[in-house]
C-alpha cells in the first residue's frame, strides 16, 4: 500500500522561508536523509532548549496562552529575539516546520523516567523516510537523526551529545547524557503518533508544576560540545565530553543569556531570578515536607519552619 501524502503545515510559506533563511538555509533541503540530518543539526545549533519566556510569563501570572504553544508565534518570537522553548512548545513548532520542509513529521509523546510509573512528560519529533522511523529530538539535541529500529540498539556515537536507543515491546528507550543524571537518563518513546490538540492539552498542564518552571534552563550545542544553565550554574560539555561548572548570577547571567546563547538583552533582562523548585505535587518528598510544616514547635505556641 503506497504511503499517504504528508500532512499539510500550518505555517506560511514566508515564515518557513525566514526561518530556513535563519537557520543557514537558502533554499529548502532536500526531502531525504542528508537533507533532513542538514535541517535537523542547523536547528539544534540555531534553536535554544530554554524556559526563559515560559519564566517571565508565569512569574507575572499571565492567564494567557503559555508562550511558543502557536508554533507561529513560537518561530516569529525566536527570529525577533532568540528564545526557544521548552519541549511542548519547541515540538510542535519544529514539527511544522519539518513538514513545511515536505518531511512525514509526526508529533511524538515521551516520558523522562526521572521517577517510576510517571505519566508522559515530554515531546518529541519522529520522521518517516526511507521505510525507517528517525528521531529529531529537539530538546536531547544528539546532532543527527536517530534511527528507532524494533529489532536491534542504535546510537549516535559522540562524547557530548551521544546518545542510544533500545527497542522496549512496541517502544523505545533513548538514554541520554543529562546534566541531572551523570550516568545518563532514559527517556520512552511512547508514541509517534500525536497532534497539536493533544501537546496543547499537555503544554497547559505543566503550568501548576514543572521542572522549568521556577529556575533557569538552557540547553544548546555550541563549539562541538554543549553549553547549559542548570540550577544557578553556567555548565560546559567540550567535544570531548569533558564538564565543568562556573556559578552564574547577575550580570554574567545575562551576558551568558545574550552572547552565547543568543537572546535579546531585552528580553534577557527581563527573566526572573531563580526561585527554588518545589517537589513535584502529591509525590513522596511534598508529603513529606507537606508534614514536616505541619508538625508542632517544641514550645507551646512554636510556629512551624517555613519551607
Amino acid at each position: 500500500m503506497p504511503a499517504p501524502p504528508p500532512a499539510t503545515s500550518s505555517l506560511p510559506p514566508d515564515l518557513t522561508e525566514r526561518v530556513l533563511a535563519r537557520l543557514g538555509s537558502a533554499a529548502r533541503p532536500a526531502v531525504d536523509r542528508e537533507g533532513l540530518a542538514l535541517l535537523y543539526a542547523a536547528w539544534c545549533s540555531g534553536v535554544p532548549f530554554d524556559n526563559a519566556r515560559k519564566l517571565i510569563a508565569l512569574r507575572a501570572g499571565d492567564p494567557g496562552r503559555l508562550p511558543g504553544d502557536d508554533p507561529r508565534e513560537f518561530l516569529e518570537t525566536w527570529l525577533r529575539d532568540g528564545a526557544g522553548g521548552t519541549c511542548w512548545a519547541m515540538h510542535g513548532a519544529w514539527t511544522e516546520l519539518l513538514v513545511a520542509c515536505g518531511f512525514r513529521a509526526r508529533r511524538g509523546i515521551a516520558t523522562m523516567l526521572v521517577a517510576p510509573d510517571i505519566p508522559p512528560n515530554h515531546a518529541t519529533t519522529s520522521v518517516a523516510l526511507d521505510g525507517e522511523k528517525l528521531l529529531v529530538d529537539a530538546c536531547i539535541q544528539h546532532g543527527e537523526p536517530l534511527p528507532l529500529e524494533v529489532k536491534r540498539e542504535t546510537a549516535i556515537d559522540h562524547p557530548a551529545w551521544g546518545v542510544t536507543a533500545r527497542p522496549d515491546g512496541t517502544r523505545w528507550v533513548v538514554r541520554w547524557r543529562s546534566p541531572f543524571a551523570p550516568g545518563g537518563m532514559d527517556c520512552r518513546i511512547d508514541s509517534l503518533e500525536s497532534d497539536a490538540a493533544t501537546y496543547r492539552a499537555y503544554h497547559e498542564q505543566t503550568r501548576g508544576w514543572s521542572p522549568f518552571n521556577y529556575e533557569l534552563f538552557v540547553r544548546a550545542p555550541r563549539a562541538g560540545g554543549v553549553l547549559l544553565a542548570v540550577r544557578g550554574e553556567r555548565v560546559a560539555i567540550d567535544a570531548e565530553g569533558n564538564e565543568s561548572r562556573t556559578r552564574l548570577g547577575g550580570q554574567e547571567r545575562i551576558r551568558f543569556l545574550v552572547e552565547e546563547i543568543g537572546l535579546a538583552e531585552s528580553l534577557a533582562r527581563r527573566v526572573p531570578a531563580d526561585v527554588p523548585t518545589p517537589p513535584p505535587p502529591g509525590s513522596a518528598t511534598a508529603r513529606r515536607e507537606a508534614a514536616a510544616s505541619n508538625e508542632p514547635g517544641e514550645a507551646a505556641g512554636a510556629r512551624p519552619a517555613r519551607r
